[in-house]
């Protein structure tokens, strides 16, 4: 039996949203929880990547990232709440979105550098948002999603 990997490209992300998926006070375990599957599936899709872009192959990973990277941030969302993640959070927004739009140009130009400098952008930005709504007095996440 081989151990299981440490996270390479998202560990803060996985480390806050494990914390918050364990957390008993915290009402949105579950959402937390999605958080951390998602981005553990994001960051071995991000492994694959790098090894390809590493060894200049276009394999599945390279075309399953962005979508991997989208559910992400569509799972944190769900996390922080619509209303803080559009309102109070949405610097947070924008940096996660900015750093995912370098991941994706850099995955697309071949730019292991980039690749790997963007995805320490992105990985602090969703971990940031994921502690700041945690910390949020208001707790606005708290609110029904809507269908």
């Amino acid at each position: 039996m081989h151990p299981t990997p440490e996270p390479a490209f998202l560990p803060l992300t996985i480390g806050v949203s494990r914390t918050a998926a364990s957390a008993p006070e915290d009402p949105g375990r579950a959402r937390a929880g999605e958080v951390r599957r998602c981005a553990e599936a994001a960051d071995t899709a991000a492994a694959g990547c790098w090894a390809a872009l590493l060894g200049g192959c276009h394999p599945a990973e390279r075309a399953e990232l962005p979508s991997r990277l989208r559910a992400l941030a569509e799972a944190a969302s769900c996390y922080t709440g619509r209303t803080w993640w559009l309102g109070g959070g949405s610097a947070h927004r924008r940096r996660v979105t900015e750093a995912q739009l370098r991941i994706n140009d850099a995955v697309r130009e071949g730019d292991g550098a980039e690749f790997a400098e963007a995805f320490v952008g992105y990985d602090q930005a969703l971990a940031t948002a994921v502690v700041s709504v945690r910390s949020a007095p208001e707790r606005e996440r708290l609110e029904s999603p809507t269908p």
